[in-house]
């Protein structure tokens, strides 16, 4: 079977680095799946999501130079949200806005005099150098 761009073809997990995995694909080339696409979500540790050994499938991204770009999240893509930010929220009330800026004012003046009273008990009063 040819690699052509756009199949979706198994291969072996060959080795793993901290940017991304070899494979090893039916025709014995090997291609890299370059961490960020290996899931949706974020991945730290591309070992929490493959090891050594394993069968994937994986989509052919590109072909360059004899260098073959895979990806395992384009195999089976989840459905596109409407919205890349999220769930769409209620847009807050501004009462809830004003409610939320006055609390968040007195708690950094309460933190500010906190501070304030730290830094002179380890000056040693009140002005004092």
């Amino acid at each position: 079977m040819s690699i052509d761009v756009g199949n979706i073809v198994e291969g072996k997990v060959t080795g793993i680095t901290n940017f991304g995995a070899f494979v090893e694909l039916s025709n014995g080339k090997t291609g890299l799946v370059h961490i960020s696409e290996v899931a949706d979500a974020y991945v730290k540790d591309i070992k929490d999501f493959l090891n050594e050994n394993d069968v994937i499938k994986v989509k052919v991204i590109n072909m360059s130079e004899g260098k073959i770009g895979l990806s395992i999240k384009q195999v089976n893509p989840t459905k596109p949200s409407r919205d890349r930010r999220g769930p769409r929220r209620k847009a807050a009330s501004p009462v809830d806005f004003e409610e939320r800026l006055s609390r968040f004012l007195k708690d950094s003046d309460e933190r500010q005099v906190a501070l304030k009273k730290s830094q002179d008990s380890k000056r040693g009063g009140r002005g004092a150098r």
